[in-house]
């Protein structure tokens, strides 16, 4: 397996474009995109667990169930959520207006939005825009390029991968893109990802590949504990790697399930680096547990605390902090046996042994914590489980830019 350009283009038979329709008043960004399939497409997708579901959400799983999907079209600047029932048609309109200038069933169009909740989205805006970006679309790296810039909001990074692999000799792509800085929580949090590969798989094959990955991966990032009503990751595959069919577990199907675990790890990590507000990215691996779903838990527990992350943004080694985090996660393990150390690219630090402190130079630590990327390793004793979870530090530049989302 090796890293590739091209994005959500790089696998065969795709084609992604991206215009700017004027969706949010006064912004010159692309804010419509589009991505699309040659041929029809096996799909999976998860979505928010969020009791609230944007319109967007609630058509693209109606269409999801009803068969193949070959195409998705997203905007940023508008939620569509808290719409009620124009929202739904708007969401609908989206999809059928999609699906007319492409030449395949509505049904066929997964809907994705992403912005302010609560504001009618401007259909027509839309619907104008529709014939421009159908011919948008490309098929390589700047249709990826166009496509990833129009679905960012406040995102301050691009954030796509692919990846290519053998099965069975033939050569096989993977490529996704992924938008999300901030309401990022565990529960799926991830906001909107697209994945595109040209394998030739099952749908229940690809849908418990991707279930196994979002749980390593996008279920282990959390930026500010909020999780969005319009979470969304869905996977394409059109099956023009011309590969063996994989219908069922076995050496082929672990291959693609490593590959696509991988670009989600990958793809997972850029979203906790681009935390609304973030300096620093915090990688929280924690070893000794029960088992993994309990190190899971722990280790969430830490990525999430507000005074964790508040101590790595002002570089204090606050350790005990660490500590609490894992004392109200609601799971059982002995406190005389943690150990805690603090790591970067300027060194490692061992703060907490057996439960208690260890002596330590300030200056050093600081060094540690100064640096843009941060290990918070934690050990809990002889158990089996371990976990990594990303989340990122806690800034002034978070509550600036949440106090005014809207204007």
């Amino acid at each position: 397996m090796k890293s590739i350009e091209g994005g959500v283009c790089a696998p065969q038979g795709f084609q992604a474009g991206g215009i700017r329709c004027g969706i949010k008043e006064g912004s010159l960004k692309r804010d419509l995109a589009l991505i699309y399939s040659e041929v029809p497409c096996t799909a999976a997708a998860l979505f928010t667990t969020n009791q609230i579901k944007a319109a967007s959400v609630l058509v693209s799983q109606q269409h999801l169930a009803q068969g193949p999907i070959r195409g998705i079209i997203a905007n940023s600047g508008n939620a569509n959520a808290c719409t009620g029932e124009e929202g739904i048609a708007a969401a609908r309109r989206m999809a059928e207006r999609a699906g007319a200038v492409l030449y395949i069933p509505e049904e066929q169009v997964a809907v994705a939005s992403t912005g302010v909740i609560g504001v009618p989205l401007p259909i027509q805006l839309i619907v104008d825009g529709m014939e421009a970006l159908r011919g948008s679309l490309r098929s390589d790296a700047q249709g990826h390029e166009d496509a990833l810039e129009a679905i960012m909001t406040t995102d301050t990074r691009k954030k796509a991968g692919a990846v290519e692999l053998e099965i069975a000799g033939s050569p096989i792509r993977l490529g996704g893109m992924v938008k999300g800085s901030g309401m990022i929580h565990p529960n799926m949090g991830t906001l909107l990802c697209f994945i595109t590969t040209d394998v030739l798989i099952s749908p229940e094959c690809l849908d418990q590949a991707l279930r196994r990955s979002v749980q390593r991966s996008f279920n282990r990032v959390t930026v500010d504990g909020d999780t969005s009503t319009n979470d969304m990751i869905l996977i394409m595959a059109n099956g023009e790697g011309r590969n063996p069919r994989i219908e069922t577990p076995g050496p082929d199907f672990e291959a693609f399930a490593a590959a696509l675990e991988t670009l989600c790890v990958n793809l997972a990590r850029a979203v906790a680096r681009d935390g609304e507000g973030a300096t620093k990215l915090l990688t929280v691996t924690l070893r000794g547990a029960a088992d993994e779903d309990s190190a899971v838990v722990l280790a969430k527990s830490v990525a999430s605390s507000s005074l964790v992350k508040a101590a790595c943004f002002g570089a204090d080694a606050n350790w005990g902090r660490v500590l609490c985090a894992l004392g109200y996660a609601g799971i059982d393990f002995d406190p005389h046996k943690v150990e805690i150390a603090f790591a970067s690219a300027a060194g490692r630090l061992s703060l907490c042994k057996a439960g208690v402190g260890l002596p330590f130079a300030e200056a050093i630590a600081k060094q540690i914590l100064l640096e843009d990327e941060i290990e918070i390793s934690i050990t809990l004793g002889p158990g089996p489980g371990e976990a990594v979870v990303w989340g990122c530090d806690l800034s002034y530049e978070y509550v600036k830019i949440n106090g005014d989302y809207r204007s």
